[in-house]
C-alpha cells in the first residue's frame, strides 16, 4: 500500500530549475532511499516534501492531499523530517532536546510523556538521557536529531544525511536503529551518501541527477545500473554488467 505519494513535484529558485517532474511512491512499512550526487535535487525534494520549499506538482500522505499545507501543519499530519545542520541545544540534555520534537505530536508534550520514553529506547539512547548534547559523539548526536522528528509520532519520516560524519561502526549502528523505527511501523524515506547504508538497508532505490529521477528499484538493480553508476556510485559499488553479443 502506498503511504506516500509524489507527483512532477518541480521547484524553482528564480531561473535555475532545481527539481523537474519527479514522481516517486513510498509505500507503508518500507524505507525507501533517495541518491544522487552533489546538487541533484535530493534535499531540494525533501524541503519540497516538508513544506520548506515551494513547488508545483501534487502531494499525499495516507491518501490525504497535504501540498496545500503549511510545514507544521505536514508535520501535525505525519510527516517528520530531521535537517542535515543537526542544531542541538548543547546546553540542554537528550531529554529536553528530544522533547522539542513534541510540538508536532498528535499528544500533549511533556517529560513524562510514555512517546518520549519510548522514543529513547528505540533509538538506544535512554542511559544518555541526562547528558548534555554537547558530551555526545557525533553518531550520538544524530540518533537524538531521529529521535526528535521521531517522537512527535510520524507516519512517515524523511532523514536527510542521517550519517553524515559517522564513521563505518557507527553507520552500522545507525541502521539497526532504522530497523527498529521500521519495525515500529514508521516508514522512512532516507537520503544519503553512505552507500554501504543505503544499499543494505533500503527496500527501494530512487536516483536523481540535475533535478531529475534517472532510476528506481531494488539495491540489486541501482548497482547494475550503468547510468547510476557513471552518475554517482562510481566503480567501487558498480557491479560488471555483461557485454550484449
Amino acid at each position: 500500500m502506498v503511504l506516500l505519494s509524489i507527483r512532477d513535484m518541480t521547484v524553482r529558485y528564480g531561473g535555475v530549475l532545481a527539481l523537474k517532474n519527479v514522481s516517486l511512491d513510498v509505500p507503508r512499512g518500507t524505507i525507501v532511499g533517495l541518491i544522487g550526487p552533489n546538487g541533484a535535487g535530493k534535499t531540494t525534494l525533501i524541503d519540497a516534501l516538508s513544506g520548506f520549499a515551494r513547488a508545483s506538482g501534487s502531494l499525499s500522505l495516507g491518501g490525504r492531499s497535504i501540498g496545500g499545507l503549511s510545514a507544521h501543519e505536514r508535520a501535525r499530519a505525519g510527516l517528520g523530517r530531521t535537517f542535515q545542520s543537526i542544531e542541538l541545544y548543547d546546553d540542554l540534555s537528550v531529554e529536553e532536546n528530544v522533547a522539542v520534537g513534541m510540538a508536532a505530536a498528535r499528544s500533549p508534550a511533556g517529560h513524562s510523556n510514555p512517546t518520549l520514553a519510548r522514543t529513547l529506547d528505540l533509538l538506544g539512547i535512554t542511559e544518555q538521557r541526562h547528558r548534555p548534547a554537547r558530551e555526545l559523539s557525533q553518531g550520538q548526536r544524530q540518533l537524538v536529531s531521529v529521535a526528535r522528528a521521531l517522537v512527535g509520532g510520524p507516519d512517515v519520516l524523511l532523514l536527510d544525511e542521517p550519517a553524515a560524519g559517522l564513521d563505518s561502526t557507527e553507520s552500522v549502528w545507525l541502521g539497526e536503529r532504522l530497523e527498529a523505527i521500521r519495525a515500529s511501523g514508521v516508514t522512512i524515506l532516507l537520503v544519503d551518501h553512505d552507500m554501504h547504508l543505503v544499499l543494505g538497508l533500503c527496500d527501494e532505490i530512487h536516483v536523481l541527477n540535475f533535478g531529475e529521477e534517472i532510476a528506481a528499484g531494488a539495491p540489486d538493480v541501482i548497482r547494475n545500473d550503468r547510468a547510476v553508476a557513471a552518475a554517482y556510485l562510481g566503480e567501487t559499488h558498480a557491479a560488471p554488467v555483461s557485454a550484449v553479443p
